[in-house]
């Protein structure tokens, strides 16, 4: 253990001084012990071996079911086992796409070639120490997963962002993207909804192109000057329809194990990917497509950073030919996953998962190698505690996701292999892109809010004082930034949040919380720590980029290495589950009222009175049984399952309208954001439909899920 040479760090002794001051920690009836195996912890995570490991994870592309992804699974299965957990390395087979041949090219009215790419990427290697990696012949060609193959030529739309606000506005200026192929920029809503919406209203492909105004030179220097997008850096990514379901797509709601027949795989995948090609662009190829659009000018807040007027197009002045070949197989990919045995007979079953994603689409230095070198010192500190002779209470189950990338695969798989058990997991804590910059962030389902602002507490900042303590400080800069600028706000804050001098945000999609709160019920939070991140699933997000502007020392890596390490130390010997319904009660009332203003706003007539009835019940059973966990008595197991069936209980079986893979009432991803959070989304999405008749009835559904817990909590809490 490496306790007497980082306690010499004056920040370190000062968080574990007041970590063992500490007089009581929500979940624990006596902190003293957990304090001490806390202080054994948080020196432990060492910044020199999390660069080292950062090195090794990101010395080649490491794309889904290649030979380099497995050498990657190899690497954190012997970390695993060198710090004495039992490991295992996990296969499924999933469909997946490779490219065979991407060949995208422009025309203008009088067939003169305008371009042809993608181009590769590449910067000046004389210019500001270029790109040790950019010429790594196994990089593949720009993608999207999930595209396939197509071979179509066709004018060309420009719809900004491709959200369905945008295409309606495209309607309503009298312009069809039928039979067009649309060009988007990134941005806004998840790559998988640009083409959802876009195959909707009839278009024969989709081009999504990063624009300078969102990470490019609008925003500040480029790579390798400065951490922004080169105008060659193209965004790869899953052009899956997430917001349908994840993971593998011919298996919906089963896991697609190695052995598992044919007959049970569907042979139609359409609910789940597109039917017409789709492809990224960087913003020196999108160019040339762009400028010469003509036809309407776009609406001007639709004009992006490129040096000339937007046009909407589509009036025969650019036709786009793509021709995409793709090799689309089942492929094994390889979960690794890590087991710390529970001590407590009565609840060794309720699991605590932790996990991280390990592919990539290139090098993935910050998306997700430096949430897996953050995890693995987790790992080396969890290792250190077991030499000592510690034991948690309830079962640890450490993950290494595979083929996140490609649609949540790795974890969806395993979550859905593993589902009867997780019914009793008590907690599955992220990290994905672990750091990117110096400003912690953190996203949690609202009974773990607190929870995670009471970690935060106890770790140590490199900027000093503690990681709570910048994280309040690094929100009340951008709220100024925002105030100054007049810029909106990034998500807007509930009557429950803005109680809180931290704003922790809401789980929506995109990363591998998602099989566990919104398809199993299993109480969730998502941690990383971001910068100025230009290079996002880019052959630039390699190692070079991550030392030179996100993490120099690793010292972030240490960080976030830390938090997530009390994350699952505190949930794995808690004597009553750390979880807040108080606040969670709160949470829902304001979502309610929200939505109730919004239906009259829209001059719907809704009953809201049972579900508002139902949220208070819920509000008024969290304070009672926050009481209760206060004081839980003797042998608290018993509230323990109660406390976690309440989280169970607001899921609806029958899933949501249109999309049944998804079952939780209160978060989940939009349909037509994919990202983004839609609290409530029975709700507010019959109401944004409009569609009274599916609205009311999913007031009802939430209301009978909001009884059910809350009968739940009241008997508990007696």
């Amino acid at each position: 253990m490496r306790v007497v040479r980082a306690l010499s760090c004056p920040l370190l002794f000062a968080a574990l001084s007041a970590s063992a001051q500490t007089p009581h920690v929500f979940g624990y009836h006596d902190f003293a012990e957990q304090a001490k195996w806390d202080a054994a912890f948080l020196p432990v995570p060492d910044a020199k071996l999390a660069g080292e490991h950062l090195k090794t994870l990101t010395a080649a592309p490491h794309w889904a079911s290649s030979p380099e992804d497995y050498a990657t699974a190899v690497y954190v299965a012997d970390k695993f086992k060198a710090a004495g957990i039992e490991t295992k390395i996990v296969p499924y087979n999933v469909l997946l796409n490779k490219p065979v041949k991407i060949e995208i090219e422009a025309f203008d009215a009088e067939g003169k070639k305008l371009m042809s790419g993608p181009t590769p990427e590449h910067v000046d290697p004389k210019k500001h120490g270029g790109d040790p990696f950019q010429d790594d012949p196994r990089i593949l060609p720009a993608f999207n997963g999930s595209s396939p193959s197509g071979d179509v030529t066709a004018d060309v739309v420009y719809a900004n962002y491709g959200t369905l606000a945008d295409f309606k506005k495209l309607a309503e200026m009298g312009i069809s993207v039928k039979d067009k192929i649309v060009i988007v920029r990134y941005g806004a809503n998840f790559r998988g909804v640009k083409v959802y919406i876009a195959q909707q209203y009839g278009a024969k492909g989709v081009l999504i192109y990063s624009d300078p105004a969102d990470d490019g030179y609008y925003r500040g220097d480029m790579y390798p000057k400065g951490p922004f997008r080169p105008e060659s850096a193209v965004q790869r990514g899953s052009v899956q329809f997430l917001p349908i379901y994840p993971g593998d797509a011919q298996t919906p709601g089963i896991a697609s194990t190695p052995d598992l027949p044919a007959a049970k795989r569907l042979t139609n995948t359409r609910g789940n990917e597109p039917s017409i090609p789709a492809n990224p662009l960087s913003y020196r190829d999108a160019t040339p497509i762009l400028k010469c659009l003509g036809g309407q000018e776009s609406p001007r807040a639709w004009q992006g950073a490129l040096p000339f007027t937007y046009h909407i197009g589509g009036v025969g002045k650019v036709k786009v030919h793509m021709h995409l070949e793709q090799d689309i197989a089942l492929r094994t990919i390889w979960d690794v996953i890590g087991t710390i045995p529970g001590s407590d007979k009565a609840q060794k079953d309720d699991w605590v998962v932790a996990g991280n994603h390990r592919d990539a689409w290139v090098f993935g230095a910050v998306d997700p190698s430096s949430g897996t070198a953050a995890m693995l010192e987790t790992v080396h500190g969890l290792g250190e505690l077991l030499k000592q002779g510690w034991k948690p209470k309830r079962t640890i189950v450490l993950a290494s996701w595979d083929a996140e990338e490609e649609g949540l695969i790795g974890s969806t798989e395993w979550a859905e292999d593993n589902a009867e058990r997780l019914a009793h997991a008590v907690a599955y804590f992220n990290t994905d892109v672990g750091v990117s910059g110096s400003d912690f962030k953190a996203s949690a389902v609202p009974s773990l809010k607190q929870f995670v602002r009471e970690i935060a507490k106890q770790v140590p900042s490199p900027k000093g004082g503690t990681v709570y303590e910048q994280w309040k400080l690094s929100q009340a800069n951008e709220t100024d930034r925002r105030m100054v600028t007049n810029a909106p706000a990034a998500a807007s804050r509930s009557a429950a949040d803005a109680e809180n001098e931290i704003r922790v945000g809401n789980l929506g999609s995109g990363s591998d919380y998602t099989p566990f709160i919104q398809h199993l019920g299993v109480p969730s939070t998502d941690i990383g720590s971001e910068g100025p991140y230009g290079v996002y699933h880019s052959a630039f997000d390699n190692y070079n980029w991550f030392i030179k502007f996100a993490d120099p020392s690793f010292v972030y890596l240490q960080q976030q290495a830390r938090v997530f390490g009390l994350e699952i130390l505190h949930m794995a010997n808690a004597d009553v589950l750390p979880y807040d319904y108080q606040l969670y009660g709160k949470e829902i009332l304001s979502y309610l009222d929200a939505a109730q203003k919004r239906a009259v706003a829209g001059k719907m007539t809704l009953d809201f009175a049972p579900a508002l009835a139902a949220a208070q019940r819920f509000a008024s059973a969290g304070t009672a049984v926050h009481a209760r966990q206060l004081a839980p008595g003797s042998k608290p197991a018993a509230l323990n399952g109660a406390l976690r069936n309440a989280e169970t209980a607001l899921l609806n079986p029958a899933g949501l309208p249109h999309r049944p893979w998804y079952k939780h009432l209160i978060y989940d991803p939009g349909e037509f954001t994919g990202y983004a959070a839609v609290v409530i989304p029975g709700v507010n999405e019959a109401i944004s439909a409009p569609d009274a008749a599916r609205a009311q009835a999913q007031l009802a559904v939430l209301a009978e899920a909001l009884n059910r817990s809350a009968a739940i909590l009241e008997a508990a809490a007696k």
